[in-house]
């Protein structure tokens, strides 16, 4: 089955097409089919997903899968959320992951409080109209680091600090990161309704 996956981003291509490869599915990226971006407006992941994934699958006619993922901080109110992939464009920095990672540290620097949470939320549509869109969430908690440990990864791969394994995701193997990640168990957990909603 061909899915366009409504994003352009290569790390989250290539971390879902290898948790969703048993499945028989191939992700097309958005972009690849001339996919306008989708806005995102909404307060919240599952909201923006949808709206994502409903945009591309009007598009191209195809069935859609789309992640709306993001840092939610305790001591910022769970905050930078949907809103983390510009997270350091309001502390003036260009957004990339490397100024995101650099304005996080700078404004937790005299916070002790440290607890935070990666979610990954994946909605998938057969249909632009599609009146039961599959949804799965996943979430890992953990704490924001000192500062960056390990290559793997992206985003704030660097900084999150996952305590069941004492290091960050980007010091963990890729094979694990993506067993244990927000987006491998929003993944694993779509999977599964894929196979018992579309393909059964």
């Amino acid at each position: 089955m061909k899915i366009v996956l409504a994003s352009n981003n290569q790390g989250k291509l290539a971390e879902l097409q290898a948790m969703l490869t048993p499945l028989g599915c191939t992700l097309v990226r958005q972009g690849d089919l001339g996919v306008p971006e989708a806005p995102e407006p909404h307060c919240t992941f599952v909201e923006n997903a949808l709206a994502k994934a409903r945009n591309a699958a009007h598009h191209t006619g195809l069935p859609a899968l789309a992640d709306d993922a993001g840092l939610c901080v305790d001591a910022f109110g769970g905050l930078p959320g949907v809103d983390t992939a510009y997270y350091a464009t309001q502390f003036g920095y260009e957004k990339s992951d490397d100024n995101n990672v650099r304005a996080l540290l700078e404004q937790m620097h005299s916070i002790d409080n440290r607890r935070a949470a990666m979610v990954s939320t994946l909605v998938a549509v057969r249909s632009a109209d599609d009146p039961e869109p599959l949804i799965a969430v996943g979430r890992v908690l953990g704490e924001i680091a000192r500062a960056p440990m390990g290559s793997n990864g992206f985003g704030f791969d660097p900084v999150m600090w996952i305590p069941e394994f004492g290091q960050t995701f980007a010091q963990l193997p890729i094979e694990v990161k993506n067993a244990n990640s927000h987006r491998g168990r929003a993944t694993q957990a779509m999977a599964v309704l894929i196979r018992e909603r579309w393909l059964a």
